[in-house]
């Protein structure tokens, strides 16, 4: 009996091994009459796992949440005087799936239905900004890589889009290529910077990646990037851009081609752009929430 209450999938499999699949059966039917009922009335599902993440500890992190959130409250005046904020990250490894035959509607009485299996054509890489005050994605890229040079280039594509912009402002994560030697190098260019920047891996700001990234968070720069906390995706607002476009496009699509795939997500932002573009309502202050 003391085995009985504390049984678990753990214990039926050691019954199983032990005495055979049958004396596993007859205990596992032995549990069930014995305690389904207490399962269910205290609730516990011992089937089922849930995961939970610890952040590392940063000591900052509560001071840089409450300065990503200041940027977008600043976003509206900050356009008013010629400078742009932008949320810009990744979406990498989407798959162009093909259904091997086509789905069926949505019907009365009915779910829409899609064929199970399907043809892989390749992946792509998309590198995406949304303008916080417009709502309006800029420069969009897409390949088959995301690599530094790729970040770069599109944090140029997206610069080049307002020559008269005075300051640029990218809200990202801490990603590698989002603090790359290449885009150093770049940010002091634009910015006017001549001295010596140093040797990555050895001195001086290009040396180690918290270097870089002080670099290119400050404020005098033609462009500032502002980093989110390790672990704060919620922070970015390209974030719920990107679930629309996982609703709208990714989700219920079948695509012939790389070139499929390319074409109907760039065709959605142009339409996004057009006809839906507005900026989030964004309400929180960086505090903790009190009760």
């Amino acid at each position: 009996m003391r085995a009985t209450q504390r049984a678990s999938h753990h214990a039926l499999d050691r019954a199983r091994d032990r005495r055979g699949s049958h004396a596993a059966w007859d205990y596992q039917v032995h549990f069930s009459t014995t305690r389904i009922a207490p399962l269910k009335k205290g609730d516990l599902k011992p089937h089922l796992i849930r995961y939970w993440l610890t952040p590392p500890a940063d000591p900052q992190r509560e001071e840089t949440i409450r300065a990503i959130c200041t940027v977008y409250h600043d976003a509206p005046s900050l356009a008013r005087q010629g400078e742009r904020t932008v949320s810009t990250d990744e979406l990498t490894g989407v798959q162009a799936l093909e259904r091997k035959h086509p789905g069926l509607p949505l019907v009365l009485g009915h779910v829409q239905r899609r064929e199970f299996e399907y043809k892989r054509h390749g992946t792509r890489s998309f590198i995406l900004s949304r303008d916080v005050v417009s709502g309006k994605l800029l420069a969009p890229f897409c390949g088959p890589t995301r690599t530094e040079e790729d970040f770069l280039a599109h944090v140029q594509a997206v610069v080049e889009t307002s020559p008269k912009t005075s300051r640029w402002h990218f809200v990202c994560d801490n990603l590698n290529i989002h603090q790359s030697e290449a885009l150093v190098r770049w940010v002091a260019q634009i910015s006017g910077i001549e001295k010596d920047l140093g040797k990555k891996g050895e001195y001086g700001i290009l040396a180690l990646m918290p270097r870089r990234a002080a670099f290119l968070s400050d404020p005098s720069h033609k462009v500032v990037f502002h980093y989110t906390p390790n672990h704060s995706s919620w922070l970015n607002q390209i974030e719920i851009w990107l679930s629309i476009l996982m609703r709208k496009v990714l989700k219920r699509g079948s695509f012939t081609s790389v070139q499929d795939l390319e074409a109907k997500v760039l065709a959605f932002i142009d339409y996004y752009n057009a006809t839906m573009a507005k900026p989030f309502k964004w309400t929180s202050q960086g505090k903790a929430l009190t009760i």
